[in-house]
């Protein structure tokens, strides 16, 4: 992994605060795979998977027209081998993890992840 966790966890959550997705995109690759349980229910032909930087892209933009007030606050982050995960309160208060996989300086894989008991992750991207 040739990133700092902590700097990218800090530069992913200034993008984000800035409904800039063309910023949190810029650190993913082109064939890159999303999953959330929110993509599910926005684009369920999807069935919460999105691959590719262009999907990625257009649901995270759709989500943002639907939580104009999206806004996280970064509580921890967490380092493996080639992996981060961002743990983070929403605008709602809602605990979430964004868990990346990474292949070198960029992520390959993503996956937003959501309290079990959830069973509408309002606020969720």
């Amino acid at each position: 992994m040739d990133i700092d966790p902590s700097q990218f966890a800090a530069h992913w959550a200034a993008a984000w605060n800035a409904h800039d997705v063309d910023a949190v995109l810029a650190h993913f690759h082109d064939e890159a795979v999303f999953t959330s349980p929110f993509a599910r229910q926005l684009l369920p032909e999807t069935d919460g998977v999105l691959r590719g930087k262009a999907a990625i892209g257009a649901y995270w933009s759709a989500g943002l027209a639907r939580i104009p007030d999206l806004r996280f606050h970064v509580d921890a982050v967490f380092a493996g081998v080639d992996t981060v995960v961002i743990a983070y309160t929403n605008q709602k208060g809602v605990r979430v993890s964004e868990v990346l996989r990474f292949s070198g300086d960029r992520v390959i894989e993503g996956h937003g992840t959501y309290p079990a008991d959830a069973h509408n992750p309002t606020g969720a991207r």
